[in-house]
């Protein structure tokens, strides 16, 4: 019987096919894209889609390539164990938007970068752009490793998949489709995997509320198991999810994101016009309000089913984030092929968020290391070589899978990595873009500063877990299970380690409780204000205020940002700027017409 737990039943031929045939398309994507464009093998059209994107597509891939599998597994988990909190991620969501449409997308968009860390060498110089992308390199592949091995480790204990060979199988697809088909590739097979993960969590939501007699009874049952507290607002900075955290720490830590990764920024600027970019963000912020809103409701409709016997706890299954699976399994098993669904759901999150990340350390090696050194490389080469470095990392990101399979709750972890190493970075590129003071020195200094704390409190908090006070599990119940042994204990509370390379330790330092408590969410913002605060002292100190004049191109203006464009339509602006950047930009408006983007192009290929 369904929520009593036990063993539940495994793929059957249907699933087999279902899966495969989702897999299959979006490698079929990726090569018809190829076949499609095979005329135009430039290294432009291979790494930004030609610049041709339009909004939708680009919004539905910037949405798919982070909501992974690491989100369709580990989000429903997050809001069983520890209630709907997660949910408040949504405003934090709307405020990324915004700081990334208003601020980074004209920024990129007028320089016409290929790769955002040429911003870096523009506004401080090569060695901090080398650092900053080498930054990069490192948390993508760590990330994506995780990407990878987190929806191979549940669905190989849910359906008997071997392990390594869906490690090694996804890599191989991903390296095709990335390989032949190149950017546009990537955002197609993303639009297709998108409507596949939604259609997952879909289809649970649908059959729970059949079993527990509608979702009015998911929603009571919620609330009866504290499940629907979301809204604390106390202002500790060590409870790990609070109002607070999430809104404050968590704008910063997904800015961070989705600003500054090259993943990301690629996307954007893949768009033909500045409004196009800058309308993909917006579309996407509802994209993740859509995903996380059937995320957070599948892990409610999990606990009105597993309320009165808890997987966990029975010994049903070994980790938090094979809760879900082991649901699917259990309540789907009697329509063939839905399992098959709920599981290419989770590779197509996967697939999305490896080939992205593929193609985006792709174009930051050509950009950043290669072409500055060999600077006479003919079209066609380049073209081999972007092949040869898809290939290269993808190997890569399988081999940091094995790296992953130390790590703990997989969203959490895959979290930590980007505050840790995005936050600093974040700090940088705002340091640069909002203060004419900060000097280079200032600038490396500041980072490595950021660096250094938030790498601190991210390795002490990961040897040294919080303790359940300040992560707040909320109680589980196995009162109700067939095969409890002991039918005496009820509610325990299982896990509290939320995220752990090691068993907990017998010892813990005074710091433990204290420094290394402190809520992931917030990785990410104390890397931004170390990095900003020591950057500037540094720069003063430095000689930042006697630098000469600076190209006005690389700092944030007022008309970059929607409402002031609005308003200069109606009065002339009173800040003088060279006439050039105005083609560049255009007011986020339709007259920005693709003509105007190809002398920009023409501009760029004569420089180099």
């Amino acid at each position: 019987m369904v929520g009593t737990g036990g063993p539940v039943a495994t793929f059957s031929v249907w699933d087999y096919v279902v899966f495969a045939g989702i897999i299959l398309a979006a490698a079929g994507v990726g090569l018809f894209q190829a076949i499609r464009g095979r005329k135009e093998t430039s290294s432009e059209e291979f790494l930004l889609g030609g610049r041709q994107m339009t909004a939708v597509p680009v919004a539905m891939s910037l949405t798919a390539s982070f909501m992974s599998g690491i989100t369709v597994i580990g989000t429903p988990a997050e809001s069983y164990r520890f209630g709907s909190a997660y949910w408040i991620f949504g405003f934090a969501y709307a405020i990324m938007s915004a700081i990334s449409a208003e601020i980074f997308v004209p920024l990129f968009y007028r320089l016409g970068v290929t790769s955002a860390y040429e911003y870096l060498e523009l506004r401080f110089s090569r060695p901090i752009r080398i650092i900053g992308t080498s930054m990069y390199i490192v948390q993508t592949a760590l990330y994506t490793g995780l990407v990878i091995y987190a929806p191979a480790l549940a669905l190989n204990q849910i359906t008997g998949l071997d392990l390594w060979g869906v490690l090694v199988a996804t890599g191989v697809v991903c390296i095709i489709y990335c390989t032949l088909g190149g950017l546009k590739a990537v955002i197609w097979t993303d639009v297709l995997q998108m409507v596949v993960m939604l259609a997952g969590f879909v289809a649970v939501i649908a059959r729970g509320a059949v079993l527990q007699g509608g979702l009015t009874k998911i929603w009571e049952d919620a609330g009866e198991g504290g499940r629907l507290q979301a809204f604390d607002f106390d202002p500790d900075p060590l409870k790990r999810h609070t109002f607070w955290s999430i809104v404050v720490g968590g704008s910063i830590m997904w800015a961070s994101i989705y600003s500054i990764n090259q993943s990301q920024v690629q996307r954007y600027i893949s768009c033909k016009t500045l409004g196009h970019a800058k309308m993909s963000l917006y579309v996407n912020m509802v994209g993740l309000w859509i995903t996380v809103t059937l995320a957070v409701f599948s892990g409610l409709t999990m606990y009105s089913i597993y309320k009165n016997c808890d997987p966990l706890s029975n010994g049903d299954v070994a980790t938090p984030d094979q809760l879900f699976p082991y649901l699917v399994m259990d309540i789907l098993a009697d329509f063939p092929g839905v399992p098959g669904l709920f599981v290419a759901a989770a590779y197509s999150g996967t697939l999305s968020t490896v080939s992205s990340s593929i193609n985006a350390l792709v174009a930051v090696t050509v950009e950043d290391f290669i072409l500055p050194v060999y600077k006479d490389l003919t079209q066609k080469q380049v073209s081999w070589m972007n092949m040869g470095l898809s290939v290269f990392f993808g190997g890569v990101c399988i081999g940091m899978a094995g790296i992953a399979s130390l790590m703990g709750s997989v969203l959490q972890a895959a979290l930590s990595i980007f505050g840790m190493i995005s936050g600093p970075l974040l700090g940088l590129y705002l340091l640069g873009m909002l203060f004419r003071t900060s000097n280079s020195i200032g600038g490396l200094m500041g980072m490595i500063i950021g660096l250094v704390l938030t790498l601190w409190v991210g390795i002490g908090g990961q040897l040294y877990p919080p303790t359940a006070e300040k992560t707040n599990p909320l109680p589980l119940n196995t009162a109700g299970c067939n095969n409890t042994i002991n039918q005496n204990y009820t509610t325990i509370t299982p896990w509290t380690s939320p995220v752990t390379l090691t068993p907990e330790p017998d010892y813990r330092p005074p710091l433990a409780d204290t420094w290394y408590s402190l809520s992931y969410v917030y990785f990410a913002l104390l890397g931004v204000l170390t990095t900003i605060v020591s950057g500037l002292l540094v720069s003063v100190i430095t000689g930042g205020c006697k630098q000469e004049e600076m190209n006005s191109e690389l700092f944030v203006r007022k008309n970059d940002l929607i409402c002031f464009s609005w308003c200069n339509k109606s009065k002339e602006s009173d800040i003088t700027e060279k006439p050039s950047a105005n083609i560049y930009m255009g007011d986020d408006n339709p007259a920005f017409k693709e003509d105007d983007m190809m002398s920009k192009d023409v501009e760029k290929n004569t420089k180099l």
